[in-house]
């Protein structure tokens, strides 16, 4: 995916407009089009009288589209590039969203929210290689960093934009909310679209980064007897971090409203607190990883977020909800970043690649099944308590998951190929 060299240059690199595009495609394709539904979803509820159950299966619409996406994208990159991709994934989103303004129906709302789910994959996986095609090892863990911000962004907006939204339309609130979300994605297409490249030759540059010196055996597979465990293991750990993680993104401003009587305004301001620290969960957990080591930095966050769940499923005061919030900000995007460092250092380079995909299909999966079966829940017990509870057991497994890992002998990272 990169060379083992690099050019060191000077003057403004096009890889960083790279990154920039990135932030945009994150903050449409997830911070809007995923994490945007927590907001609009109490009103859209009351609009359309949906379920607690409904409202848990057009969630998990979209990650079924996720995880169909996960298994299409890689055959579909042998056809075409990143670039037409991430445009088309973008545009499917944008005409959804605009789709389900006008909706009127639970089924047309979820057969819609899964081609969201679709054009997620689309955006995002691409992307992602992309980006790698624009830097060197040196360098990509910053890229990749500054371009997750995107989805923290997009939480921080739409906790803000879509209680003005419902305040200033009343009922109809949620309709203009999915209309705005779909415009703007529209808007982050076309700069794609115009502003991606494929990789940096087709512009006559180097990827950014340091030189590198590659050492042969880097690059060996290490097949090991103990290798399929240690996949199922990491799968685990990720199914339950998605399933999770949405329970709660999902829900969270449903249970402020309904449960601890929040108006939706303030429950906006509230959820704008998980954008904000969350832009600091993958560098603050990252760092602290490669200290400690993967599968103590996978437990840590783990434990974090098995408080931040409990301390809301225990229907506590509003000021340990408070601290919940923050618990879940700070752990948001912490697991995938150390999940692929780990992937990469427990079973090698050579195969990385297709181990990742792997887990992201656990990871997908445990994102469809979360939220309707918190839906199932909520419905058969009057609120999403006993689902947060639900969520606070699985993350504690899964930290007696991730201290069982093995030990791992890590190599200086001058050494490691990017």
């Amino acid at each position: 995916m990169s060379n083992c060299s690099s050019t060191h240059t000077t003057h403004f690199h096009y890889g960083w407009i790279i990154v920039l595009v990135g932030f945009l495609v994150l903050f449409a394709c997830f911070g809007l089009a995923r994490y945007a539904y927590a907001m609009l979803l109490p009103a859209m509820q009351s609009g359309l009288q949906l379920s607690y159950d409904q409202t848990g299966y057009i969630s998990t619409g979209n990650f079924v589209g996720y995880l169909l996406s996960v298994l299409l994208v890689p055959p579909t990159l042998r056809q075409i590039k990143p670039r037409t991709a991430v445009t088309a994934g973008l545009l499917l989103i944008s005409c959804a969203l605009l789709a389900i303004s006008q909706c009127i129906a639970f089924w047309q709302i979820f057969c819609l929210y899964t081609l969201a789910g679709i054009g997620g994959g689309f955006a995002n996986i691409p992307l992602m290689l992309l980006i790698t095609y624009w830097f060197h090892r040196t360098k990509r863990g910053s890229a990749l960093g500054l371009a997750l911000g995107g989805n923290g962004a997009g939480i921080v907006l739409a906790g803000l934009l879509i209680p003005y939204l419902n305040r200033s339309f009343g009922a109809g609130g949620w309709r203009i909310g999915w209309l705005l979300l779909g415009l703007i994605c529209l808007g982050v297409t076309v700069t794609a679209g115009l502003l991606l490249r494929n990789s940096p030759t087709e512009m006559g540059l180097e990827p950014i980064g340091e030189p590198e010196v590659c050492q042969p055996e880097q690059f060996a597979s290490h097949e090991r007897a103990r290798d399929a465990s240690l996949l199922m293991r990491l799968g685990l750990i990720y199914t339950a971090f998605g399933a999770t993680f949405m329970i709660y993104g999902t829900f969270l401003v449903t249970t402020m409203v309904r449960d601890y009587h929040f108006s939706e305004a303030r429950a906006g301001f509230y959820w704008s607190w998980v954008g904000v620290f969350s832009l600091f969960s993958g560098v603050l957990f990252g760092t602290l990883s490669d200290r400690i080591g993967r599968k103590y930095g996978l437990a840590l966050v783990l434990l974090v977020q098995t408080l931040a769940y409990a301390l809301v499923g225990l229907k506590l005061d509003g000021y340990w909800l408070t601290v919940s919030i923050v618990l879940y900000g700070l752990a948001l995007f912490a697991i995938p970043a150390i999940m692929t460092a780990a992937i990469a250092e427990y079973l090698g380079l050579a195969r990385a690649a297709a181990s990742f995909s792997t887990v992201t299909l656990f990871f997908a999966a445990g994102q469809s099944v979360g939220p309707a079966t918190a839906g199932l829940l909520a419905h058969a017990h009057g609120s999403f308590s006993s689902a947060y509870q639900l969520a606070a057991l699985l993350t504690l497994l899964a930290v007696v998951l991730a201290v069982s890992l093995p030990r791992l002998n890590h190599r200086p990272d001058s050494k490691q190929p990017g």
